[in-house]
């Protein structure tokens, strides 16, 4: 397989996601990492696609950037999130009470906070399982229906729940000047309801996301207080960050926190 071969591949794969990673790249053409990085420079290079943190991202933007399922998504990006989670995690003081949404950045930090002095609030499906086995902090969980797509436990006529944070711990599929965006309709109403009960929102973020635009508005930028995302993060999105008011807290991906 020649590079044009190899390149009409990648390009036809980001018609129908928002994001390819190194590693599904790799499994679809058969070729070495190094080749992958080799396309993906050269597709950035003609304008054809993003390169981003961990893969290559679209460049289009509407509405047939759908959500990965979170089987697929917890396996993207997994050092930077990991990172991501660790800086979070060392915003929580003992005695707090957090709210987590799900997610997989999410998951791990509520993994690193399964075993400390905490009343948790979650909507997620893993997390809860997660939570309930290894867990020993104070864990309250939504009521309501189970969404495997996208892995949440919700009711849509109880509104906010009877539950009040110091901080509101989400992710997000993509972000823009206008604010959070999603895909998935379930998730603007659960993120709206769950952000009222808290004194701040942390949007737990890597750098990819700044690159992915799905069609629906969560939250504007100026709702949300920190952002916890790696060191991909480029000048022009943190510039955007700041005019907003949001303070930046940066994980180093690869060499430590």
């Amino acid at each position: 397989m020649n590079d044009f071969e190899r390149h009409k591949i990648i390009t036809d794969v980001l018609r129908d996601t928002p994001f390819a990673s190194v590693r599904d790249l790799q499994d679809r053409l058969g070729v070495s990492p190094a080749t992958i990085r080799r396309d993906i420079d050269k597709l950035h290079e003609l304008g054809k696609a993003k390169k981003v943190y961990g893969g290559i991202s679209a460049f289009e933007v509407g509405p047939r950037l759908s959500a990965r399922p979170y089987d697929e998504n917890r396996d993207i990006a997994v050092e930077a999130k990991r990172a991501i989670a660790e800086k979070a995690a060392s915003l929580v003081r003992d005695g707090d009470s957090v709210i987590v949404h799900a997610g997989s950045t999410c998951y791990q930090l509520g993994v690193l906070l399964a075993r400390r002095n905490l009343r948790v609030y979650t909507n997620s499906m893993p997390l809860a399982a997660y939570l309930g086995e290894h867990g020993s902090c104070h864990l309250s969980l939504a009521g309501g229906e189970l969404y495997r797509e996208p892995g949440i436990i919700h009711n849509p006529s109880s509104g906010s729940p009877d539950f009040f944070a110091s901080r509101f711990f989400l992710g997000t599929q993509g972000i823009s000047a206008q604010g959070l965006l999603e895909s998935h309709p379930l998730l603007v109403k659960a993120i709206g309801e769950l952000s009222a009960c808290a004194d701040e929102i942390v949007l737990l973020a890597d750098s990819r996301k700044f690159s992915i635009q799905p069609r629906n508005l969560v939250l504007p930028l100026s709702r949300v207080g920190t952002i916890v995302t790696d060191d991909g993060l480029s000048d022009q999105d943190a510039k955007m960050l700041e005019d907003a008011g949001i303070t930046i807290v940066v994980a180093q991906v690869g060499s430590g926190n």
